[in-house]
């Protein structure tokens, strides 16, 4: 597994992370390493571009690549919370280009689109301004998790129901041999692992996995949608998954609390990570990047104190 800052350059499977803080965005020194943006990120098949998720790291995404965006996006919802819709209208430079479409796919819905449910978010009183303002084209189609999405060019994309408030979809990318697999927002079964979810992301090279929570914290939170990194790392084992990366960052959680939450992931399944904002990392390449510096017994994460939170 390559991972890095920069661009991933080849035909392979690739995975970018734009945004993986879950439910507000943050900023300030204490988020400087892991990034406060809400959930955005890009894959690519080669030269074919998937988006999952409109968060706030939707616009850096749009500044980064600018005018080398493809003319045709395909904007793939794990679900329309707040914290996966709020980038869209700020998706610069594409949305301003009338040359552009964008496509969202929204499966958590029954197979109803997402048209309707963006179309009361971004109107007036709570935005100035209705999406269909926008230079550019946007389209919106609806499925329902668990179906196979297929695409014009002969993409497919295998789908999953998540067990969230409302519904959330997990995404599975096959590319030139290799497996990347979504699974956000999700809250964990009992038992655990749920055999369906284990199936669906058996042998994959990378699982994304929503790790808001730590067992400590889990209590006092079940039942609002989010899981663990110690149940990602016991769905990973069981499914043998080669390498784990945990996202939907809590925004109490502080990189010196990451990089303590990290090195016990670690010591666990030396192959997962806590995700970055703007990391790149190239699935199932062989050279595998050095462990990371584990901090010290005096950094470790002092509590923290939840309130509810989507």
């Amino acid at each position: 597994m390559t991972m890095s800052q920069q661009p991933a350059s080849g035909g392979g499977l690739v995975l970018r992370f734009w945004g993986v803080r879950g439910s507000v965005p943050v900023s300030g020194p204490d988020y400087a390493e892991f990034g406060g943006a809400t959930p955005c990120m890009e894959v690519r098949c080669g030269d074919r571009m998937f988006l999952i998720d409109a968060g706030t790291g939707l616009f850096n995404c749009g500044q980064h690549h600018r005018d080398a965006l493809p003319k045709d996006v395909d904007l793939l919802f794990s679900h329309l919370h707040l914290d996966h819709t709020g980038g869209l209208p700020f998706f610069k430079p594409a949305v301003f280009d009338c040359e552009r479409t964008i496509t969202t796919h929204c499966g958590n819905l029954g197979g109803e689109s997402a048209e309707a449910t963006l179309g009361r978010l971004f109107a007036p009183p709570i935005f100035p301004v209705t999406l269909d303002i926008l230079p550019c084209t946007i389209r919106h189609e609806g499925f329902k998790a668990g179906e196979t999405l297929t695409f014009a060019d002969g993409s497919s994309v295998e789908t999953i129901l998540l067990n969230h408030p409302q519904g959330s979809v997990g995404y599975r990318f096959t590319h030139e041999g290799k497996t990347l697999c979504v699974i956000s927002d999700l809250e964990h079964s009992d038992p655990w692992p749920d055999p369906a979810l284990k199936d669906f992301v058996s042998g994959a090279d990378l699982m994304v996995y929503d790790g808001m929570f730590t067992d400590g914290e889990y209590p006092r939170c079940k039942g609002w949608g989010h899981s663990t990194w110690q149940k990602g790392v016991e769905l990973a084992k069981a499914a043998n998954v080669k390498a784990l990366a945990i996202i939907h960052l809590h925004p109490a959680h502080s990189d010196v609390m990451l990089r303590a939450m990290e090195a016990d992931m670690q010591a666990a399944m030396p192959s997962a990570f806590v995700a970055r904002e703007r990391q790149t990392v190239e699935v199932g390449a062989v050279k595998e990047e050095a462990a990371r510096r584990r901090p010290r017994r005096a950094e470790m994460r002092k509590p923290v104190r939840l309130a509810r939170i989507a």
